[in-house]
């Protein structure tokens, strides 16, 4: 059973959500605590599954790869067979999407893809998403300007 997080621990995910390269003494520091409480806090929090891992965070525009795409995407079926399934598998597979998020309403799913450029994406919308299984029709807005981007 995993237990309530008291304030200490969630200062600390707070600490390391911003910077996970923290090293212990810094954190400590940060949260008041000694080195060796903290890091056995940091351990413990780790293995109850609040810390899932730790990521560089890439500069996308640096990589070339500044052209963001959200597409709306609409199934033909979502009932009993397995169109779902097989949507899911089959979108995990274009590097280009970033995310793909199951969604309630008019439309099924909402991807972020991101390319280098329209071209690119166009590329990537009739060679790779319009080809997924079950697509009955999508929906693209080009993104203008990332007002918030949150990790985690």
């Amino acid at each position: 059973m995993i237990r309530d997080l008291d304030k200490i621990d969630r200062r600390i995910l707070e600490e390391l959500e911003s910077n996970g390269r923290l090293s212990i003494v810094e954190l400590a520091t940060r949260v008041n605590l000694t080195n060796t409480p903290c890091s056995e806090r940091v351990k413990r929090l780790e293995r109850d599954g609040f810390i899932c891992g730790y990521q560089a965070i890439l500069n996308q525009e640096k990589l070339g790869l500044g052209h963001v795409t959200i597409v709306q995407v609409s199934l033909a079926a979502t009932g009993g067979d397995n169109s779902l399934d097989a949507f899911n598998l089959a979108v995990k597979n274009i590097p280009e999407v970033e995310s793909c998020l199951m969604v309630t309403g008019s439309f099924d799913y909402l991807l972020t893809v991101r390319t280098r450029d329209i071209l690119h994406f166009r590329n990537v919308l009739g060679d790779h998403i319009n080809k997924l299984p079950g697509i009955n029709q999508t929906n693209s807005f080009a993104v203008m300007e990332t007002v918030v981007q949150r990790y985690g």
